[in-house]
């Protein structure tokens, strides 16, 4: 034990003088309760398992393990993969056989039927939705997770609890010290004053920010949904019971925290309680908490933002904050760049991104288990005469197919008429055009869409940082218009794209025969390729390579001797272009020289091209 307390000084001592200011910049003259919050960490730290503690020291001695090439992650709805933790075990292999060493597992905690909005309104976060299993359960999938080199990832919901949490019932029954720790208002006058600055997360489905709670006789803020009711991190006890509850899931041997719904997290009235100072405090504090107590363990920021408003979230050399954050631009620009088949908006993104230092870790993807939201830079849409209202409206409409010739299939989300404005839901390869092609009986349109969802997924393989499948995607599953059937999940078009695993069609993956078997053959090469050269680490130069065509991308690479240019074309037709970089090219694909004076790209096709000039 002596021993033990000898390693939890060591990391606390270096910290304390910096937790102790932060704590004071939010809760000036609050002596006990910094004291209560270094007790809290000593206790978390005393019931880490010693086999956690031994994964600390490992990726301590590497602390960029989470930057490595060769790491792929997927993304599951646990109930939807394999219906309880225990399946999830058992699947374990097929997991590995996808590449994947990076398990991110959606909200799976304790949260009410009809009212958690997919898991995200928590009622305790130490208890496993019942369906799915235990806490025990959740322990051993991550020890088994371990023994074969996969990481655990879980959604922390931080900004919010959900109306039954016992905290809410006995704010709900009138005790004072639970009713502090959320925003309760006598009256709507305070709440009003909020709705003057505070944008609506969900101005069609939820509009508003507060709820009047019967029970209380008072408003309560929701800033999403009536049944989430926002924490008031303005309490010292509401900062370090949600960090234990935090470490908590930390100990049972999650190795990545997703913090949900960050930016909310401090509210402050006149503005718009969105990113401000305090919740880089709040997260800084989380951080070192973390070093502290289980330093092998990262934090994944969810900042549903541009990158100027993302970046901030890394914190700074010196304060780092988030581990990692979410390329949501660049997601949401590749879907506009599909519709429009023109890659300037694209570049104009990836150009900022490339900007940041190299040192920051992003996670890339084409689809989650949410939404696709057109916020993009409609200043610089506005110069080639893309009005905001009109061009959604024209993105909506060629993604869910109304456009005519549109092979893609989605529904929207959100759709409010009124503004011409709504959020879009699809799996890929529906919204690629697999799920037409193939009700259409159409080879042509399908081999098109394959190509377009293998190109898609090189693309974000050839970004720096953690690419992330969302689970079904690797075997080119379609929309599961199931859901409308179901009276829980019919209101809520997120679940088109959260259909339960085809077992049937994963069987059907290495039959290169199969569409299941070309995609999923298709991506597992990528994979290989990426961790197998160089020119993908995550500390590689990276730029763009202008190909002189609106319709085809180019990205170069360039680490310790080795180049790679990556081209892409959304257009729909072949392409010919020129790559004016220095060297000789071979086709990674092909392993055959490639002629840089005139590269042919199909229809959504693309061409990973290596110069390796031996240093």
């Amino acid at each position: 034990m002596r021993e033990q307390t000898g390693e939890f000084e060591r990391r606390a001592a270096p910290r304390r003088a910096e937790m102790e200011e932060l704590w004071e910049s939010l809760y000036p003259g609050d002596e006990a309760g910094s004291s209560a919050f270094l007790a809290m960490l000593r206790g978390a730290w005393e019931q880490r398992p010693e086999a956690l503690r031994e994964l600390d020291r490992q990726r301590l001695a590497r602390p960029d393990w989470y930057k490595d090439r060769a790491l792929t992650g997927m993304q599951l709805y646990v109930k939807a993969f394999a219906g309880t933790l225990r399946g999830v075990r058992e699947k374990l292999s097929y997991i590995e056989d996808c590449g994947v060493n990076y398990l991110h597992l959606m909200p799976l905690l304790l949260s009410p039927e009809g009212r958690s909005d997919g898991g995200y309104a928590v009622a305790d976060f130490r208890q496993v939705q019942p369906e799915l299993g235990t806490m025990e359960d959740l322990a051993e999938l991550a020890a088994d997770c371990h023994s074969r080199g996969i990481s655990l990832c879980l959604d922390f919901v931080m900004n919010h609890s959900s109306e039954d949490h016992e905290w809410a019932r006995r704010a709900r029954a009138g005790e004072k010290e639970y009713q502090e720790r959320y925003f309760f208002f006598d009256s709507w006058d305070i709440p009003n004053e909020y709705e003057k600055t505070v944008p609506q997360v969900f101005p069609t489905t939820a509009p508003g920010s507060f709820s009047w709670c019967p029970e209380a006789g008072k408003v309560v803020m929701t800033s999403f949904y009536p049944y989430q009711w926002d924490l008031n991190y303005g309490n010292p006890v509401v900062l370090r019971d949600m960090t234990e509850n935090m470490l908590f899931l930390c100990n049972q041997g999650v190795d990545i925290i997703r913090l949900d719904a960050v930016p909310y997290i401090w509210k402050e009235l006149g503005t718009s309680c969105r990113n401000l100072p305090q919740v880089h405090s709040l997260v800084r504090l989380m951080r070192l908490a973390c070093e502290i107590v289980c330093p092998g363990t990262l934090l994944l920021g969810e900042v549903v933002m541009e990158p100027a408003k993302v970046a901030p979230y890394f914190g700074s050399p010196e304060r780092p904050e988030c581990h990692m954050l979410y390329n949501v631009t660049t997601m949401a620009s590749t879907w506009h760049t599909v519709a429009t088949r023109d890659v300037r908006l694209l570049e104009q993104q990836l150009e900022q991104v490339f900007r940041l230092p190299r040192e920051y870790a992003f996670l890339n993807y084409l689809r989650c288990h949410d939404d696709i939201g057109w916020g993009l830079d409609y200043g610089y849409l506005g110069r080639f005469g893309m009005e905001e209202g009109a061009h959604k409206k024209f993105l909506n409409d060629y993604l869910t197919g109304v456009w005519p010739g549109s092979p893609a299939r989605g529904e929207l989300y959100n759709n409010d008429p009124r503004l011409r404005d709504a959020r879009l839901c699809g799996t890929t390869a529906s919204l690629c055009g697999l799920e037409t092609a193939r009700r259409e009986g159409d080879r042509e349109k399908l081999t098109h869409a394959l190509l377009l969802d293998e190109m898609l997924h090189a693309f974000v393989l050839s970004l720096s940082g953690v690419p992330v499948l969302y689970s079904g995607d690797e075997i080119a599953r379609e929309n599961d218009y199931g859901y409308h059937d179901e009276p829980l999940k019919a209101e809520d078009s997120r679940w088109l794209h959260r259909g339960d695993m085809d077992w049937e069609a994963a069987a059907r993956r290495h039959d290169p025969e199969t569409v299941e078997g070309q995609l999923f053959g298709a991506l597992r090469r990528l994979e290989r390729l990426r961790a197998g050269h160089r020119a993908f680490e995550a500390g590689a130069d990276v730029w763009l390579v202008r190909t002189g065509d609106r319709g085809v991308l180019g990205l170069g690479r360039y680490y310790q001797g080795e180049k790679l240019v990556a081209l892409y074309n959304f257009s729909d037709e072949e392409k010919t272009v020129r790559v004016d970089e220095l060297g000789e090219y071979t086709d990674l694909w092909t392993g055959l020289p490639q002629d840089k004076r005139a590269v042919t790209l199909p229809s959504g096709g693309f061409v990973w091209l290596l110069c390796d000039f031996g240093e």
